[in-house]
């Protein structure tokens, strides 16, 4: 479990394909502090730690991980948003973030906002996946490359976040382009009030 406040980035350093899976060695400054078997989320998807080699360390995805999000993209030199899971003992600053990733959705638009950044993103929207709870609604939340951020301006297929300085200087957001392919979660408690929803 995550809360989707990005600790900083990692650097990926060797990407290595193994039939359907890639093993993506990585550098940060806590890698130190890592244990294999970990769980660590890179860029919003929940990945374990299988090696670690001084400050180096590897973690692996799957093909159904790569089908669903950006990591399949990824490069040699690449920053990827990172944290490690949640510690029960203290506040939840971001949302409840499962490390689950939902889809990916491009980046079509960016605008001044006075001294932050408007981001535009559109996904593929289908009726029965919204009738799931895979939308997103007005001042709720959304994760974006693992960001913890709110929405605005929401429509059926696209949606609109703020990110402040401080964001953008912290995590890859500032890499983000129009026509960036990010990776998105919905939140976990509108999936839950629409299953709901089908189950009454």
């Amino acid at each position: 479990m995550f809360s989707g406040i990005i600790e900083e980035f990692a650097t990926v350093v060797a990407i290595n394909r193994d039939r359907g899976n890639i093993d993506f060695t990585l550098t940060c400054s806590f890698t130190d502090e890592l244990k294999i078997d970990q769980s660590v989320a890179h860029n919003g998807v929940c990945l374990t730690v299988v090696s670690i080699d001084g400050n180096r360390y590897v973690v692996t995805a799957m093909q159904e991980t790569l089908l669903r999000s950006n990591l399949g993209q990824l490069k040699v030199g690449d920053k990827v948003n990172v944290e490690r899971s949640m510690l029960m003992n203290g506040r939840l600053d971001g949302h409840i973030v499962q490390g689950h990733v939902d889809q990916t959705a491009r980046c079509i638009d960016m605008s001044d906002a006075d001294g932050s950044t408007y981001f535009t993103f559109q996904y593929d929207y289908s009726p029965d996946m919204a009738a799931r709870g895979y939308f997103t609604v007005d001042k709720g939340s959304v994760t974006v490359n693992g960001v913890s951020l709110t929405v605005c301006n929401p429509t059926a297929d696209t949606f609109q976040v703020a990110i402040i300085p401080y964001t953008m200087e912290h995590t890859n957001f500032q890499d983000i382009r129009p026509g960036t392919l990010v990776n998105i979660e919905f939140d976990i408690l509108g999936k839950y009030i629409a299953r709901l929803q089908q189950l009454v």
